[in-house]
């Protein structure tokens, strides 16, 4: 509720607030800018309508190198976080595009202002929004700003399209191996860059390795490219990646080229790398690339995919594998390891076969403790006893629903409301009650009238020691899935993080499971 305060004319105070916007940070560094004219426009304004009861508050939402294309504005932010607290009754801007130029983000904070009960003024169009004509004018004219905005951003579209059709250079940060003529806004070549990206080049045809090329990089001190903002401010380079290279090997610019969406144009500048390079590296690229798909479908068994993590680089580690004498070897790869070589990880990979088992040892012998068979039972009680309770309430209502359509189909049948096509919907309605009904009591006869025990519990676990040999691979992801919700390996062993509920989920079923078992058995 917003507070009021009385004085002495008797009109009503209200709290106001001005918001200066400006788009760009040009200007903003001089003694008197735009946003202190905007907000002197706005004072005199508030000042004019003092009779009124209008106050001025004190603090100030400026937001100056912000687009009002979106509204992550941090003075925004703050002014619709105190027009939500009740703390302002009226918003003052320049011009009505000071606030927002999209059409859904104004009517969304205009509801917020009604809503509080907020009203708003733009000093120079003359606007308010308590006044319903004021409010069908706002919406035209902002109508009108989004327009100009998509019509801007089009031209801009078409500016860069048809720049970069003659071969310009349309601004960034200039690839490694160049340098940017400020003056002419051409890509120069920069010789002692060009020399490394050739060698990068050369190197990868001669090891067919990107991983390789990235360590030797790095090991002869190599940084990625350096560069400078237009504020003066120098950004180092950084240790290589293959991530890094692969988009190296991918700029068609060192071809002499301009990329423009699918489209690749003749550039202005010089080219670095030659032809016969530039192609007899994509085909090789394009090898590796089958290559990787190949052997991503090979890795599908790979029991603890998404779960494992380096604890050293604190990086996922995903499957890979190798082939030798005939045989394919199945690891988990440090991601950090395979951007930056094996050196940069103590873990770096570690064989699927082995750390699987580990798991299932580490798995078996909480199974087997006291205490988690304990848990497990109190949890797996606690959530069987309230899915019983939520199938038994549902079982009740749909009981009384069924009960209410037969009556509506009978007075139906009767003449007494509706006709044929009522009593259609009816019947139809009353069978999809008898499917559900029929589910949930099938689902309650399932849980049986003995509630979970701590036996039952301990026999689960010992169930799915004697049973993992004989599951398919992908029963025993799900089941890993359902228990592990973290595997990190560290250079000296590993931890793993067990999920209770997913323990107590599993009680059920595994116990199931083995009922059906012995029965094939016994039948056998």
């Amino acid at each position: 509720m917003i507070e009021t305060l009385e004085i002495s004319n008797a009109q009503t105070v209200r709290r106001c607030a001005i918001y200066t916007r400006k788009s760009h940070e040009d200007g903003l560094e001089q003694e008197f800018n735009s946003l202190d004219a905007q907000r002197e426009a706005g004072e005199a304004f508030v000042k004019s309508q003092a009779a009124r009861g209008w106050r001025l508050l004190d603090d100030r939402y400026d937001d100056g190198g912000f687009s009002g294309g979106n509204m992550q504005r941090p003075a925004l932010k703050r002014l619709l976080a105190d027009v939500d607290d009740g703390r302002i009754d009226t918003l003052v801007v320049y011009k009505i595009d000071r606030l927002s130029r999209s059409l859904p983000d104004f009517f969304q904070m205009i509801e917020l202002f009604e809503a509080r009960g907020v009203s708003f003024v733009s000093v120079t169009e003359q606007f308010n929004t308590t006044d319903s004509s004021g409010r069908l004018m706002l919406g035209i004219l902002m109508s009108f700003a989004q327009y100009e905005r998509e019509i801007s951003a089009e031209r801009i579209r078409h500016k860069v399209a048809a720049a970069k059709r003659r071969g310009k250079w349309c601004g960034g940060v200039p690839p490694l191996g160049y340098q940017l003529d400020s003056e002419r806004q051409r890509l120069v070549v920069d010789e002692e860059e060009a020399q490394l990206v050739r060698r990068i080049f050369r190197r990868f045809l001669q090891t067919n390795s990107a991983l390789q090329v990235v360590r030797e990089l790095n090991e002869q001190g190599c940084r990625t490219k350096s560069w400078v903002t237009k504020k003066g401010d120098r950004r180092e380079g950084k240790p290589w990646d293959v991530g890094y290279l692969y988009r190296l090997f991918h700029n068609r610019t060192y071809q002499g080229e301009v990329r423009h969406k699918d489209k690749v144009y003749p550039g202005e500048h010089e080219a670095i790398v030659d032809a016969s390079t530039w192609e007899r590296v994509r085909a090789l690229l394009d090898e590796n690339r089958r290559t990787r798909q190949g052997m991503r479908k090979n890795t599908t068994d790979a029991l603890l995919c998404g779960l494992i993590r380096c604890g050293h680089c604190n990086s996922a580690m995903g499957p890979t594998y190798t082939n030798l004498h005939g045989r394919r070897y199945l690891y988990y790869l440090c991601v950090t390891a395979s951007k930056r070589g094996a050196h940069v990880c103590p873990v770096s990979r570690v064989a699927a076969g082995e750390i699987e088992k580990a798991v299932l040892e580490q798995l078996g012998a909480v199974f087997r403790s006291p205490t988690l068979v304990a848990r497990t039972f109190l949890a797996a009680r606690t959530q069987e006893t309230e899915e019983r309770e939520r199938l038994f309430l549902r079982q009740r209502e749909l009981k009384r629903e069924m009960e209410k359509v037969r009556q509506e189909a009978l007075d139906a049948v009767q003449g007494s409301r509706g006709g044929q096509e009522r009593i259609e919907a009816l019947n139809a309605r009353m069978a999809r009650l008898g499917q559900e009904l029929d589910e949930v009591e099938r689902t309650l006869n399932a849980l049986g009238p003995n509630p979970v025990t701590e036996h039952d519990v301990a026999e689960a676990f010992s169930t799915l020691e004697e049973f993992w040999d004989v599951l398919f691979p992908s029963e025993r992801h799900r089941v890993i899935q359902l228990l592990v919700e973290r595997i990190v390996v560290w250079p000296d062993g590993l931890d793993i993080k067990i999920r209770t509920q997913g323990l107590a989920a599993l009680v059920v079923e595994l116990t199931a499971y083995a009922e059906d078992a012995r029965e094939r058995s016994i039948s056998a």
